[in-house]
């Protein structure tokens, strides 16, 4: 499992630790990445979902999961939420 938010797409980048005598050895700076689970109120069900906490805060702007997933584009989508998306489309699709 990779350290790599589903929402956002932050993930682990490198860098140097500089010390006070300018000394360089190179570290990880880890994203701060859950595994939570966000209730989806369309499917009546929750999702699990490997996000930063950057990612919640998105989710929770957008107005929850089901909004996030369908205002966001299949393409910009991590490939394990676009079946999720689809799901909610159909539901939301054959509510209307």
């Amino acid at each position: 499992m990779s350290r790599q938010c589903m929402v956002t797409g932050k993930k682990v980048m490198s860098g140097n630790h500089v010390s006070h005598a300018n000394n360089k050895v190179r570290r990880k700076f880890m994203p701060n990445v859950q595994d939570t689970s966000v209730f989806s109120e369309t499917l009546g069900r929750k999702i699990a979902i490997r996000a930063s906490a950057a990612g919640l805060r998105t989710i929770d702007h957008k107005g929850g999961i089901d909004k996030f997933l369908t205002s966001t584009a299949p393409t910009k989508l991590d490939p394990a939420l676009r079946g999720y998306k689809t799901e909610v489309e159909k539901k939301q699709a054959a509510s209307a």
